[in-house]
């Protein structure tokens, strides 16, 4: 058999070191790379990524690395992304002027800065820390890498703005911050967390273990 080969994808962002660390404890040995061949010859890809949008998107536009994404998602190898790399899968973002890479149809806004919780508290942007996530199980079947993950286990959470999918069969799971916003994605091979698994500890971990156990399975 040969050699599984998972590529972690350099988008220059802080947290990709972090997301290595993870991945590794979870059992996995992934090659760091802003290579488009390396990228195009993996069974199994993580996009990660912390800041804005448009910094993000241009270090991927500078190292011609958008069609190399897209095609990767096309082709039916599993693709796990984390926060801002889940943002960019989309059209658009409110966040700054260049598009997003537009594998999922919808956008991703700004919490609205009015906004108040239950008890008639301001809401705080970014939602920072840990919140619970909820699994839409009876709309949405879980993805392989969320099974056995206990509803309402909290995730930690670092984010000034949304995900609006256009067709609500990709939201995965929600969580509540004023509204309830989209805390994960699956659509065929793609599955996007809003928050960190790589910083909310034992359960995150779980997470990539079953990513790469998933995509070890499938190579």
């Amino acid at each position: 058999m040969s050699e599984f080969r998972l590529a972690i994808i350099n988008t220059g962002a802080a947290n990709i070191h972090s997301v290595e660390k993870a991945v590794r404890v979870a059992g996995g040995d992934p090659v760091v790379t802003t290579s488009a061949d390396v990228i195009s010859n993996a069974h199994a890809a993580i996009l990660p990524g912390v800041g804005a949008n448009d910094a993000v998107m241009r270090q991927l536009i500078d190292r011609e690395l958008p069609d190399t994404i897209r095609e990767f998602a096309d082709s039916g190898r599993p693709l796990l992304c984390v926060c801002l790399g889940m943002q960019i899968l989309f059209e658009s973002s409110e966040e700054g002027e260049l598009p997003g890479l537009g594998i999922l149809r919808g956008d991703v806004v700004r919490f609205p800065v009015d906004s108040k919780t239950a008890d008639g508290t301001r809401l705080k942007v970014p939602h920072m820390g840990w919140n619970t996530v909820h699994f839409l199980d009876d709309e949405v079947a879980r993805h392989p890498a969320f099974e056995g993950i206990p509803q309402d286990t909290f995730f930690y959470f670092v984010h000034s703005y949304h995900c609006r999918a256009k067709d609500p069969g990709d939201v995965a799971a929600t969580s509540p911050h004023g509204i309830e916003v989209c805390a994960a994605v699956v659509h065929d091979n793609i599955v996007g967390t809003q928050f960190h698994p790589e910083k909310s500890g034992r359960s995150g971990l779980e997470i990539y273990a079953k990513f790469l156990d998933f995509a070890q399975r499938t190579k």
